[in-house]
């Protein structure tokens, strides 16, 4: 890895992608600001960091909160990195919730609180704070990645809020891109497929090309290295589910409709 980095800040660090890109990035001339919500993981993710050489800061913060949000990030200092990585399918820490047809209204709101305003809860005010900073050697003030996925790209009718909430914070991440460039500011969108991660884990149906968490984290920092605009992987999975999208919804929901209803019947 040869991007320049000293101060890297991660939400959703605790588990999952959020912890792979931690370990990945942990060294000695890193400082890392690891937020999450569940303490006794990311003391854990905060210790191996530290035994790999980095200076490690950990914030116990709900991203949905956005005036601690805004005063946390401001606080840490100068940021080369941002990883938002914080995100859920279903409602948080409830092991035993599975997605149901429809969802409930408390699913809907939970979801779309955290996935598309924590989200916003992070970038903006990282924004702020690199728009004023020095451009590095590589003429660039700093990055940001968000953790989109390539659900955002077509409608399942078994996660239509996570659906929804991916294709909206892509679309904006992507469409922003060309004006903060301007300014000395990468933005960039990950639109992953399967990885595992104690999310995916709940999952009771095939996932295809999934990979480790680890190898989403090589894949992510290779893809911001290169100052992408969109990281896609694996990307016959985005043209799968772009051909599926332009089959009508009512077609399709044929097919699956009475699938999904068995299995949210047997759960």
């Amino acid at each position: 890895m040869n991007m320049k980095l000293r101060s890297v800040l991660i939400t959703g660090a605790s588990s999952g992608i959020g912890r792979a890109l931690a370990l990945q990035l942990a060294q000695s001339n890193i400082t890392l600001h690891l937020a999450g919500r569940r303490v006794s993981a990311l003391v854990e993710v905060a210790d191996m960091c530290s035994r790999r050489g980095s200076i490690v800061h950990t914030k116990l913060i709900d991203v949905c909160d956005r005036q601690k949000m805004d005063a946390w990030i401001k606080s840490v200092g100068s940021l080369d990195l941002v990883l938002v990585c914080a995100g859920i399918s279903t409602i948080p820490h409830e092991d035993n919730q599975t997605n149901s047809i429809p969802e409930s209204l408390q699913q809907v709101e939970q979801i779309m609180q955290t996935n598309i305003f924590g989200v916003l809860n992070t970038v903006l005010p990282a924004l702020e704070v690199m728009k004023d900073q020095k451009c590095n050697v590589e003429n660039l003030r700093g990055r940001i990645a968000v953790m989109s996925s390539i659900a955002g790209f077509f409608a399942s009718a078994w996660a239509p809020s996570y659906c929804a909430s991916k294709a909206a914070i892509d679309r904006f991440i992507a469409a922003s891109g060309a004006g903060w460039k301007q300014y000395g500011i990468q933005l960039t969108s990950i639109c992953c497929g399967f990885v595992t991660t104690p999310m995916t884990q709940r999952n009771k149906f095939y996932m295809p090309g999934k990979i480790s968490a680890d190898q989403a984290a090589q894949l992510i920092l290779t893809g911001i290295e290169a100052q992408k605009r969109r990281v896609i992987f694996p990307y016959w999975l985005i043209i799968i589910a772009r051909v599926i999208d332009l089959i009508p919804i009512s077609f399709l929901e044929k097919i699956y409709l009475p699938y999904l209803q068995e299995q949210d019947r047997r759960q």
